[in-house]
């Protein structure tokens, strides 16, 4: 399984944010084929802020895939490419970082 995550840092106004991230940006992402599930997470407290800096982190969205095919082909989806320009349009691009990751079964 793949894993796409994306964490976003605070922004300038976050209930705006919220509101156009979940009312535009959250429905286009569930269209994504191939995509089993989404989960999104607020962030409440940082413990140790390490690598991330000055960074206040404010919101993790995890994106499931079940294999990295599938996740190649949502990746050049049109459902995709709405979803990024989707997140360009609400401002989420100056506050994001995105990475792939496998899900490590034990």
């Amino acid at each position: 399984m793949i894993k796409y995550i994306a964490l976003y840092r605070r922004p300038a106004d976050p209930e705006d944010f919220d509101q156009k991230y979940f009312e535009s940006h959250l429905p286009v992402v569930n269209s994504v084929p191939g995509l089993v599930r989404a989960e999104v997470a607020k962030v409440q407290q940082v413990f140790l802020a390490g690598f991330l800096g000055e960074t206040d982190p404010y919101l993790i969205a995890e994106m499931y895939f079940t294999s990295e095919e599938t996740f190649k082909a949502a990746l050049k989806s049109p459902e995709w490419a709405t979803s990024g320009a989707n997140l360009a349009e609400i401002g989420g691009m100056e506050l994001v970082a995105m990475f792939a990751a496998e899900v490590v079964e034990s």
